[in-house]
């Protein structure tokens, strides 16, 4: 079954006809009409689950995750005030050919298939969101691949629900179902596209276009494009890791992210068998990959001319998709407005060509895959690097600071060096990461790289 993309939603809401002012009375009716079917409904211990889905969410630390269910019912749910206990529902998943059970964290009525992240979430609606233990060792929704998880999770109501009064709203019974469906928010706006070059190399991609331009295709309105390279551990032939495996991709496409900078989102993705030939054995370098990467940013930019703002491409990307950016503005130094490469390593000998492109990197100090120092292959890390610039005359601003910190204090700390960049006229930065302060693995620098809005509103306000 297919679910009504945002694309189609928009164009539905865009055609529709206003709806008659409905009076207070007639609302209180509808209301006290809607609690007796439910009731009705409730009682007469029918099956009422219309279908079934699975909430799956990208989060910062490498992870996709199943994060809950939810369940469309033939009525609207209002618990008047009532709460749900999670031991009422019962929650499996079959993955790899293991069964095991979810653990049910909380419960409770909406109107939309989403996680509320308040702490008293819920509101009478026709769906029941089941929330998750994302720490349960079967929650990953993916692990070089997206795994198989059509029909894998199965859900049972094991005890009766009652609003505070008594009345009933939901009945236990002896039938589960199972997920007609996986939702994940943000990343299922992207739609899913492919390029191949003028050599024949062929670079799958995904491509999220701001809402202002879906609504309305016409518009001559400009938007920035924010090209996204992922890591090694990305490369593969599902055009989805890209998107899933961090927040690299979708933290630019994020409702209120874009409600501010409203922007195209391209995440390319290379392909397997895994092209090895650049000149420090990294993906982006690879001759036939980066040619292709060049082609299909221009081709994407002349193709959308009338919309794309040529004074603000930027490249962001971690790890090999770091080294792929000092590579890539050395190479096209006139194209990029900014940058923002985390974990990477480059070619200190082509640093003077970048002096004058804004970057903001950030490295781990104990990174144990790239080295912060000594980068990979023979080839400079990030402090190396950011050394090199300054030598070229680029005046460089440094902060170090832990990368555990909570997201308030992780923002104080880069708005502090933000203030000191500008006070010195100063157009690079350079955020350090102490040992033992990443957490997880120190190579995953990126974790609050994304989820930093200092950070991504620096990015949206650089122009060439």
């Amino acid at each position: 079954m297919r679910r009504i993309t945002r694309r189609t939603a928009l164009a539905v809401t865009a055609g529709a006809v206003a709806a008659p002012a409905v009076s207070v009375a007639t609302a209180q009716a509808a209301d006290t009409t809607a609690a007796t079917s439910q009731a009705r409904q409730a009682a007469s211990g029918r099956n009422p689950v219309l279908r079934t889905d699975l909430v799956t969410r990208v989060t910062p630390r490498n992870n996709w995750l199943v994060t809950a269910v939810a369940l469309q019912y033939s009525y609207r749910i209002d618990l008047r005030g009532g709460v749900i206990p999670p031991s009422a529902f019962q929650v499996k998943a079959t993955v790899g050919g293991q069964t095991a059970a979810r653990t049910v964290i909380r419960v409770y009525s909406s109107t939309t298939a989403d996680v509320d992240d308040r702490s008293q979430p819920g509101r009478p609606g026709d769906r029941l969101i089941i929330e998750l233990d994302p720490n349960d060792s079967n929650a990953w929704a993916a692990g070089t691949d997206p795994l198989p998880l059509d029909r894998a999770y199965s859900v049972r109501q094991v005890a009766d629900v009652h609003t505070p009064e008594g009345e009933p709203v939901l009945r236990a019974g002896p039938f589960a179902s199972r997920n007609d469906d996986v939702i994940t928010p943000v990343v299922d706006d992207f739609a899913a596209g492919s390029y191949t070059d003028s050599a024949g190399f062929e670079l799958d991609f995904r491509l999220y276009r701001p809402e202002g331009l879906v609504r309305n295709p016409q518009t001559r309105k400009r938007y920035p494009l924010v090209v996204t390279l992922h890591g090694g551990g990305e490369v593969a032939d599902n055009n989805m890791t890209q998107l899933t495996s961090n927040r690299i991709a979708v933290t630019f496409a994020e409702p209120e992210r874009q409600r501010r900078d409203p922007a195209f989102v391209l995440s390319p993705q290379i392909p397997l068998p895994r092209p090895m030939d650049g000149p420090d054995g990294t993906d982006w370098t690879d001759a036939k990959v980066q040619a292709a990467l060049i082609e299909l940013i221009d081709t994407f930019v002349s193709e959308h001319s009338r919309n794309v703002d040529t004074a603000r491409l930027y490249l962001v990307g971690l790890s090999s998709g770091a080294r792929g950016i000092y590579s890539l503005l050395a190479k096209r130094p006139d194209v990029f407005a900014a940058a923002l490469p985390t974990a990477g390593w480059g070619d200190a000998a082509t640093m003077e060509r970048i002096t004058h492109i804004p970057i903001w990197a950030d490295h781990s100090v104990d990174d144990p895959v790239v080295l912060y120092r000594e980068g990979r292959f023979g080839t400079p890390g990030t402090w190396t690097l950011m050394n090199a610039l300054e030598t070229a005359g680029t005046r460089v601003s440094r902060g170090e600071w832990a990368n555990d910190l909570p997201k308030a204090e992780f923002e104080a700390r880069s708005r502090a060096l933000l203030r000191q960049a500008r006070a010195t006229r100063s157009h690079v930065l350079f955020t350090s990461y102490p040992p033992g302060t990443t957490p997880v693995n120190p190579h995953l620098a990126w974790a609050q790289t994304y989820e930093n809005d200092v950070v991504t509103d620096w990015l949206f306000a650089q122009s060439r």
